[in-house]
């Protein structure tokens, strides 16, 4: 099968792996598997060539980046369970200072969601949220929103949150981490700062349930000391500041040609699965003690909260195999010189189709698979090559999956709860807050395209 048949075949794959997670509430691991059979077969693969494709696909993205995310994940565990997470919360508030306690917050939820998941940062700082909140005499609302649209920022864009580093490996940038970590950060910066001016401009207005009654829980010092001691400050930001590092030093060694026994090293230390176990190792250092509980159970619930995206991300890398296995690239080839596909306009297209997968099924990591499972061989057929480029690519998947975040995300009723709000108020702070934030990250990866490409 070819041409436009083929393209309405892929089409009915993808709007199968959204009715199926989002109305039948299948796991998106096995919808994307049987859409990635199904698509073969109808499109005429051999039956023996299909497998070939899902099994490649599954185990080649698996190989690039299945240790990376593991790693990430037990780095994000030790951050919370050790109080890591809540000292670097200290930390930033004492840097920014509590006359600016949404900036704070804002800042916080950037920097505790590049390894944690935003769902998982969001319940670890909610107490000191609403802390915070009572402390400066600001409405929690306001607090909710700035650190909800911090943790979206880096959880769809910076990696070593597993979203950005699946995208990467999919349209083959895995060899760009470095580069994708600084395009990330340089687009979340406004993407942050838009979420601040939100929460300022919104959640000051906002009164939540309860908002005014006293409760002794959520008195700041209290919480600091029910936590016990916490660990160092040089400690808490290593186990993601190291790898971030390493990574940046081994792109830049490359980009530059450098080479010697001491910049070869350097490229071991930096390649991205051996910067995370040293991220591993630094984590270490923030165990209370050395013993089964830390050692066992705690990486073991990192490896637990690791098998989900492992999976999606594999079942994606298998979904996009098959799409590559078929005619598809004869078909794109045609329309490679299309204005659409020209140029820095090429960056709405992953990005649109981001966003519709994200507003119809939920799952930012989902639609950021898929996503940029779909793009593999279109970026490679229009000729999109190189570290910036592809980097780029993956900021516009990132910026699509978080447009928008609604009832159907399991974020948005976290951040409901943990804030006290109505569903009225979460549409209004987290729905809308979500919608600018994709707006202006695909604004900036745009901008910056024209800029460097």
């Amino acid at each position: 099968m070819e041409g436009l048949g083929l393209i309405f075949v892929i089409l009915l794959g993808v709007l199968f792996v959204i009715f199926a997670t989002a109305k039948l509430k299948l796991h998106p691991f096995l919808s994307l598997l049987f859409a990635a059979f199904a698509i073969g077969i109808v499109a005429g693969l051999p039956l023996s060539e299909v497998t070939e494709a899902v099994n490649s696909g599954f185990g080649g993205l698996m190989g690039g980046i299945g240790l990376v995310i593991i790693f990430g994940t037990i780095i994000g565990v030790i951050l919370e369970k050790s109080g890591a997470a809540l000292r670097m919360a200290e930390v930033v508030l004492r840097l920014v200072g509590e006359k600016r306690p949404q900036l704070a917050m804002s800042l916080i939820g950037g920097i505790v969601s590049i390894p944690v998941f935003c769902d998982s940062g969001y319940i670890i700082l909610s107490s000191l949220k609403k802390a915070l909140a009572k402390r400066a005499k600001v409405t929690i609302a306001s607090m909710a929103i700035a650190l909800s649209t911090g943790l979206f920022a880096t959880h769809t864009l910076v990696p070593p949150t597993p979203g950005p580093i699946a995208a990467a490996g999919n349209i083959g940038a895995e060899d760009y981490l470095g580069t994708v970590i600084l395009m990330g950060l340089i687009v979340v910066i406004p993407v942050i700062f838009v979420g601040y001016i939100w929460a300022m401009k919104i959640g000051t207005k906002m009164k939540v349930e309860g908002e005014d009654r006293e409760d002794p829980a959520y008195d700041y010092d209290t919480i600091l000391k029910q936590f016990g001691e916490m660990p160092s400050t040089w400690k808490s930001f290593a186990p993601i500041l190291v790898p971030i590092i390493l990574i940046s030093l081994s792109s830049v060694i490359t980009f530059a040609g450098w080479t010697g026994a001491i910049f070869d090293i350097l490229l071991f230390v930096g390649a991205p699965v051996v910067a995370l176990l040293i991220g591993v190792l630094f984590a270490f250092l923030l165990l209370p003690k050395f013993d089964h509980e830390t050692l066992t159970d705690w990486v073991g619930i990192g490896i637990k909260e690791a098998a989900p995206i492992l999976l999606i991300t594999g079942a994606g890398g298998a979904f996009g195999s098959v799409i590559k296995a078929t005619a598809v690239a004869d078909f794109i080839e045609g329309f490679a010189g299309n204005d659409v596909f020209a140029g820095a306009m090429f960056v709405f297209v992953p990005f649109l189709i981001a966003a519709a997968l994200k507003t119809a099924q939920g799952s930012s990591t989902a639609a950021i698979v898929i996503t940029s499972s779909l793009m593999a061989p279109i970026v490679t057929q229009v000729g999109i090559e190189g570290a910036i480029p592809l980097a780029l690519v993956v900021m516009a998947v990132g910026a699509g999956a978080m447009v928008v975040s609604h009832v159907n995300d399991s974020y948005f009723w976290v951040v409901k709860e943990f804030s006290g709000m109505s569903v009225t108020q979460a549409y209004k702070a987290q729905t809308a807050g979500t919608l600018m934030q994709g707006i202006v990250a695909i604004a900036v990866t745009f901008i910056l395209w024209i800029i460097f490409v």
